[in-house]
């Protein structure tokens, strides 16, 4: 039930820092460009270009509005290690800031046009079409342009000569595991009988595998742990912590303890890892299939 439940969770980079204050800033210019376009044909007798004590409403406004999404995404990023969003979760939270920009826009609207309460719901539902356009169309775009370049830098098995490689490959055996960091470009090249383990550190990770002398490295590049456990399903290579991905080739003892199980890779420098609840089925069938 609860790796159902994890499974539900919206992609971790949907809240990473270079996603947020990428799709703020792809917002704030693609609603400029919106406000400018769409003005002359607008019927609102106060959002206006030009020189008037409107415009200066207008720019309040754009700014008040930016600051508001700002606000919204620092909260958003703050709280990701407390609040797990759902993807719905995740899309009720951006509806939640064009409605409030909406009826913030709807407010002062009737307090500067003395329009009266009784036009409350025509303005507001317009607020809504053109909030939907300069917010929602930009959030979409951002998202899928970030869902792609997700997919492209994921870590993957593939043919592929070295760039910071364990060794050089025996004649005929040129599989091997390369890391992308978040910019597409290919970080390490390692062969998987080499490879220990990974470890999370924020939007970072940890490689910990062992070089052509035997001797044990680190790498550390930028890349969602959560990329690798979603391209490596039904490998060696198993989830078995909120910040762990182990080779499961590598691991020498499964050691029951008090809090559960820890995974042993025979090496001093190398503490045991531990084995959450959330991952110990799918460890334990790892074990059953396999010794």
């Amino acid at each position: 039930m609860a790796e159902g439940k994890k499974k539900k969770l919206m992609p971790e980079y949907l809240r990473a820092k270079y996603q947020l204050i990428g799709t703020v800033t792809f917002a704030a210019l693609f609603s400029i460009v919106f406000l400018i376009v769409s003005i002359p044909f607008s019927h609102n007798v106060w959002f206006q270009l030009g020189n008037s004590v409107f415009f200066l409403f207008t720019i309040l406004f754009a700014l008040g509005s930016l600051l508001i999404v700002i606000a919204s995404k620092v909260v958003m990023y703050k709280t990701r290690r407390i609040l797990p969003l759902t993807m719905f979760g995740y899309v009720l939270w951006n509806v939640c800031e064009v409605l409030f920009i909406c009826l913030l826009y709807t407010i002062l609207t009737i307090s500067i046009t003395f329009q009266g309460w009784g036009s409350f719901i025509p303005i507001f539902f317009n607020s809504l079409v053109y909030g939907t356009i300069s917010l929602a169309i930009p959030y979409i775009i951002a998202g899928m342009y970030f869902s792609i370049e997700d997919k492209k830098n994921t870590i993957r098995m593939m043919n592929y000569g070295s760039v910071v490689s364990d060794e050089v490959l025996p004649p005929g055996d040129d599989k091997k595991i390369t890391l992308f960091d978040n910019s597409g470009v290919m970080k390490l090249s390692v062969r998987s009988s080499n490879l220990y383990y990974m470890e999370a550190d924020d939007n970072y990770i940890r490689v910990w595998y062992q070089d052509n002398g035997g001797q044990l490295q680190v790498y550390m590049l930028r890349c969602p742990l959560k990329t690798i456990e979603e391209s490596f399903l039904g490998s060696s290579l198993m989830r078995c912590h909120r910040k762990y991905i182990v080779n499961m080739d590598k691991v020498k003892v499964l050691r029951k303890v008090k809090d559960g199980y820890e995974l042993d890779l025979g090496v001093d420098t190398i503490a045991p890892i531990p084995v959450t609840k959330t991952y110990e089925a799918n460890i334990l069938a790892y074990f059953d299939k396999t010794r």
